[in-house]
């Protein structure tokens, strides 16, 4: 398998270690339901999952949840609920809606909140090693320590400190040194929850929640360790920073991001109102239709939901369908090089859009087919293998797809 690293800006080869692999996803917030790029990044990381299986590679997937964060603090408030309440509520959701179109079950799903010990201990290293500072019971990192920061991103200061004051950081603190210091500790409010540590009670920032937690259930260095493309900058740059600050390199040995999807050209955001929910999409068509119109996209290229290629997707799972049911066989020769051209393309730097024009000429030539006799291959079974790589199954009849106006 060859697949784009973010560090390195380049396609390059993949090798699993003794035939195992530790992949660290960035999972969610919980303070809202999954929506349609949530599904296109975890179709991607089911998708390696899969196919690295397939060659007997075993996989220990993690996906955190940042189940303390001002967000979640935010609409828990809002909703008069307990913040962890609303977090065990959205998670349950979350999973609910993933399984529902095929992704497959993480190794493990550790919370933030039940690694915060561990968070302190870290951040007190950092302090002790002259990384980081104290002010008024906040703790952040100090940027001007690490002459490499940026390395990840590839991005110059002014940037990244426009880019930090855009995501949700204050490049404006007074307390910090310099703009792109990041928080490592901060105070709570009077109504946040809190922990004790040696500078306040408080909660951590949210890089270092990631950074333990990965190393924690993964050791190091990490195999693979991905997320949206939003969060190469700063999150997973800042996560770099502190390893390497703490010892820990090499952190990760392949990055992986995935791009944004848009809705009708715009960025799907819930202020805009344009979020495509993953429970809406599954009620109204079927959870193959739904990964077909992932896998139609390449993880590297960013792309805008329109409703009409659900219809496409739809019509394509018909076809696949129908050719898995129609009994008929290929030649052996045949079964053999769509197989391989098929995990060809996957292998090509997750080619899924490649990889289904391949299914597509597969399922054509088994609805065609004649192909008898004791060497014949069954035909739902070479179609049915390369399906399952990207997480499409068929366990009845699809039922019509029809997505509501309020599908958004």
């Amino acid at each position: 398998m060859r697949l784009f690293d973010t560090a390195r800006q380049a396609v390059v080869p993949f090798e699993p270690y003794e035939n195992r692999v530790g992949m660290y996803v960035c999972g969610i917030t919980p303070y809202d339901s999954a929506h349609l790029g949530h599904a296109f990044a975890y179709h991607v990381y089911d998708v390696i999952t899969r196919r690295l299986r397939a060659d007997g590679v075993t996989v220990q997937s993690v996906r955190n949840v940042t189940d303390v964060d001002d967000d979640v603090l935010r609409v828990a408030r809002e909703r008069g609920v307990d913040y962890l309440t609303l977090a065990t509520q959205e998670l349950t959701l979350f999973d609910t809606d993933v399984r529902d179109i095929g992704i497959l079950a993480v190794t493990s799903e550790p919370r933030a909140t039940q690694h915060v010990p561990q968070m302190v201990r870290w951040i007190e290293q950092l302090v002790a090693e002259g990384f980081a500072y104290a002010r008024d019971g906040w703790v952040y990192f100090d940027t001007g320590m690490l002459p490499e920061y940026g390395r990840l991103s590839r991005l110059d200061a002014a940037t990244m400190i426009t880019l930090s004051r855009e995501r949700g950081a204050d490049p404006d603190d007074p307390r910090k040194r310099h703009p792109l210091d990041f928080v490592l500790w901060q105070v709570s409010g009077p109504d946040e929850p809190h922990w004790p540590s040696p500078w306040s009670e408080g909660r951590p920032g949210w890089h270092i929640e990631c950074s333990v937690m990965s190393t924690g259930e993964l050791g190091v260095p990490v195999d693979i360790h991905g997320g949206g493309d939003d969060l190469i900058f700063p999150h997973h740059e800042c996560e770099l920073a502190q390893c390497e600050a703490a010892g820990v390199a090499p952190f990760v040995r392949h990055w992986v991001h995935v791009a944004m999807v848009r809705y009708e050209g715009e960025k799907m955001s819930k202020s805009l109102g344009n979020l495509v929910f993953v429970r809406k999409l599954v009620e109204h068509t079927s959870a193959a239709t739904v990964r077909l119109l992932l896998a139609m996209h390449h993880f590297r290229e960013s792309w805008s939901y329109e409703a009409h290629e659900l219809d496409d997707a739809h019509a394509r799972a018909e076809t696949y369908r129908s050719a898995t049911a129609s009994g008929n066989a290929l030649a052996p020769d045949a079964a053999r090089e769509f197989k391989h051209e098929f995990l060809a393309r996957i292998d090509d730097n997750l080619d899924t859009p490649g990889a289904l024009r391949v299914a597509d000429d597969t399922a054509t030539a088994i609805l065609r087919s004649t192909a008898s006799g004791a060497d014949a291959v069954a035909g739902d079974s070479v179609l049915a293998s390369m399906l399952d790589i990207i997480g499409v199954h068929f366990t009845r009849a699809l039922p019509e797809s029809r997505v509501p106006s309020d599908a958004a």
